[in-house]
């Protein structure tokens, strides 16, 4: 983000440039729900109007009982005025409630809608973003705004509620006095430029508040989490988090306490003007009609046009303000949906062959992560063939991750090129491309749902008939041994998982994993990638899991990392990287024969079984 502007010109101007974000606000409002915000912004309108109406009908009132007292008779229809005025005010009551009906109902459904488009569009995010401090403080704040903005959208409503009722008091003050309005509007501008200048300073403190309230969180989990509990109390730890925690927070109180107290010591005289012009204009009315040159009617007319006019001046400023100020806030938001993703389908893609003929192949492949200038891979050259199961192997950063990375384009080459099938991978549609692709990393995810879900969510966008669905997800639960986990719970297949939830039930790390290889078993997809799928199993689970991967992987291309070398045997070619580059390549037996490299590490790592 840009520095913060300090002058209260430049933050003006700033808060002022904020405001074209307020269109895309209320787009995505209307989209939340058209007919809720109908019957809002209607109820709103009439509610507006309701003011000047009763004045005007209690004018009509207290001038008839006035008249009555000097000798006259009460006017027929006065009654009738009496009935009106309560039918107003009935009808006021009725459409209050109506208002906090469609309100409650908007932000039920803007808080839901905006949260799934932050949710979409931050799945079509490329994987680089998510390593970018920067983005993800974006991403934060863009969390918060998702649920946060209801209140601007109220307000939405209610300065247009405010503006047309200011208008229609105002007419009847204007009739009487124009300069009395005048000196009413006057009075409010300064109060309202000294709020907006200390809400501005509030957001530029909010803005640079954000790495601490991240870090806050950081410290909040990590003081009271299962994962960290044991380190905390062998570590003794819990003191250092306090005072870590203790340390930011009372920074950010201390912020917070100086804007505060200078937002009271400075606003409250600027906020005294309004009220003394209205106690001025509202004097100034008594002195006329008790000099006999107003009505009482038009007494009740006037100070209650004043106080509403008033008011309603103040609250429209005041909410104005507030909707400039949170439209900075909204700034996040609306910057967040503007993050375009680089690695994405081109026009026109591609769809992933079915079958795959030939299969991948890196040509003089280059590649740094953003921000560093070190190459993780440097002029790789690499075939992966249809029907051939391949090992990487290698100490850990020299790019065995990396190229799986670029195999399911969440990264595209910084150099060279990638082809399946004689053609460049980002010819092909990415989403086509990954319903191809079956693929476990180092940090599965374990998804606290039920057992089934764990599993059905790797071919989540595939609807076959429900039975045809179960009887894959047992299938693939029994080829990875997951089955055996899901036996000994006490719901079978509908078992919650994790302890996020009540009546979750938590695993070990294998049996965690089980359910990941289950997930890449379900894809039945045509590349198969494991990246150290057997880290967390025993040595016996170990084995039967590499057998059934043996017979799944016959006649599909398969990727596998890991640094147990009696799970790397079964490939067909092995591959070894050093600084990005491959240095050896064979089978098992050639590559012990050549006694380079790989064999020296094999026999490293056996010695320690002896």
């Amino acid at each position: 983000m840009a520095e913060t502007p300090q002058t209260f010109w430049e933050s003006w101007w700033v808060r002022l440039q904020a405001l074209k974000n307020v269109p895309q606000l209320v787009r995505i409002v209307w989209d939340s729900g058209p007919a809720v915000v109908s019957g809002g912004l209607a109820s709103r309108l009439l509610v507006a109007l309701l003011p000047v109406a009763v004045l005007g009908v209690s004018k009509r009132i207290l001038d008839a009982i006035q008249a009555h007292f000097q000798g006259h008779p009460l006017p027929a229809a006065f009654w009738w005025f009496v009935g009106a005025e309560f039918a107003l005010a009935s009808f006021g009551a009725i459409l209050g409630r109506a208002i906090g009906y469609f309100d409650s109902l908007l932000s039920d459904r803007f808080s839901r809608h905006v949260s799934i488009l932050v949710m979409e569009h931050a799945s079509r995010l490329d994987l680089s973003s998510y390593e970018d401090s920067a983005f993800n403080d974006k991403l934060e704040r863009a969390r918060v705004q998702a649920t946060d903005r209801i209140g601007m959208i109220q307000a939405l409503g209610q300065v247009l509620q405010q503006a047309l009722a200011a208008l229609s008091l105002s007419a009847a003050i204007f009739w009487f006095s124009p300069w009395l309005l005048l000196l009413l509007v006057l009075a409010v501008v300064p109060a309202f430029l000294g709020e907006t200048h200390f809400a501005f300073l509030g957001y530029a403190k909010d803005v640079r508040q954000t790495p601490v309230r991240r870090q806050l969180d950081y410290l909040r989990v990590l003081g009271s989490s299962k994962e960290s509990a044991k380190e905390l109390k062998l570590f003794a730890l819990s003191g250092f988090l306090v005072g870590e925690f203790t340390r930011l927070s009372n920074q950010i109180f201390g912020e917070n306490v100086s804007i505060a107290r200078r937002r009271f010591l400075f606003g409250t005289p600027l906020s005294l003007l309004s009220t003394f012009a209205y106690y001025g204009a509202y004097a100034y009315v008594i002195y006329r009609t008790v000099n006999g040159e107003l009505t009482w009617g038009t007494l009740q007319l006037l100070t209650g046009a004043i106080a509403g006019a008033s008011l309603n001046i103040q609250n429209i400023f005041s909410t104005f303000s507030s909707i400039a100020d949170q439209s900075l806030f909204l700034t996040d938001l609306v910057n967040f949906f503007q993050v375009t993703p680089k690695v994405c389908s081109k026009k026109d893609a591609l769809p992933a062959p079915r079958p795959i003929r030939q299969g991948f192949v890196f040509e003089n492949v280059s590649f740094a992560y953003p921000g560093s200038e070190r190459r993780v891979l440097d002029r790789l050259n690499l075939r992966i063939d249809r029907d051939e199961r391949i090992a990487l192997i290698g100490e850990n950063g020299q790019g065995k991750t990396t190229i799986v990375k670029l195999l399911t384009r969440l990264y595209d080459p910084t150099e060279g090129r990638i082809l399946l099938d004689g053609i460049d991978l980002r010819e092909y549609s990415v989403e086509d491309l990954h319903g191809e692709i079956g693929v476990i990393f180092q940090d599965f995810m374990r998804y606290e749902m039920s057992a089934r879900q764990n599993i059905a969510v790797a071919r989540i966008q595939v609807s076959p008939d429900g039975a045809a669905q179960d009887d894959a997800i047992r299938e693939a639960a029994h080829k990875s041994l997951a089955d055996e986990v899901i036996a000994n719970l006490p719901q079978g297949y509908d078992q919650l998982l994790g302890r996020r939830f009540s009546g979750g039930v938590d695993l070990s790390g294998g049996e965690w994993q089980r359910f990941a290889l289950a997930r890449a078993y379900l894809r039945d997809a045509q590349l198969l990638i494991l990246d150290e799928p057997t880290a967390s199993l025993d040595a016996r689970s170990e084995s039967e899991v590499f057998q059934r991967f043996a017979e799944l992987t016959q006649g599909k291309m398969a990727l596998l990392i890991s640094h147990r070398f009696s799970t790397v045997r079964m490939a067909d070619q092995i591959i070894v990287l050093e600084n990005g580059r491959i240095v050896e390549q064979g089978s098992h037996q050639q590559l012990i024969a050549l006694g380079a490299r790989y064999a020296g590490m094999f026999e490293l790592q056996a010695a320690s079984y002896r």
